[in-house]
């Protein structure tokens, strides 16, 4: 069964805030990764029982291996009339994903929820996941804001930001000489 893609509105927001500078959740999530790999290189002690390893014969679920992100991985890739932004957001519903353009940044924010629950005779399992994520990109000079087009289709988010007329005439092909 073929799937369309679904049109996704893009909010304006005439505010005079500057955008945020940077990625400030990097530093975090640096030192996390750190300190898991110190802990991982640690081999003369594991101090980790191998009971607490697993409930009923079932793996527990750990932070690195849960699969919620900090934020997904995104694609900016310049075309000749436009650019376009792409996600792979498996899971995350097109109704959960929100899409806003202010002070010529555009934030692409999304979340995620999973709920899961299994009964038997000998235990009951209930696990509840959310997760959330927001990236911001500033727009480069020449991007015609008014034609922004978004969409979604099999989990990946598709953002067209088509360049204006005097952007696409700007653009000069250099030849590379040989010495």
């Amino acid at each position: 069964m073929a799937e369309i893609a679904t049109k996704l509105p893009i909010k304006s927001e005439k505010s005079t805030a500057p955008a945020p500078a940077g990625n400030w959740t990097a530093p975090f999530e640096s030192l996390r990764r750190e300190v898991d790999r110190l802990f991982d290189d640690f081999h003369p002690f594991d101090f980790r029982l191998p009971s607490a390893r697993s409930i009923f014969g079932r793996e527990l679920p750990t932070l690195r291996n849960a699969g919620w992100p900090v934020a997904p991985a995104m694609d900016l890739v310049e075309k000749g009339k436009e650019y376009e932004i792409t996600a792979e957001l498996p899971g995350i519903d097109e109704k959960n994903v929100e899409i806003k353009l202010a002070n010529r940044t555009l934030t692409i924010k999304g979340e995620k929820t999973e709920e899961k629950e299994e009964k038997d005779k000998d235990y009951y399992l209930s696990e509840r996941r959310y997760g959330s994520f927001q990236r911001s990109f500033q727009l480069p000079e020449g991007v015609d804001a008014d034609k922004i087009d978004a969409s979604f289709a099999k989990g990946v988010l598709t953002v067209k930001l088509p360049k204006t007329a005097e952007a696409q005439k700007a653009e000069k092909k250099i030849t590379v000489k040989a010495a």
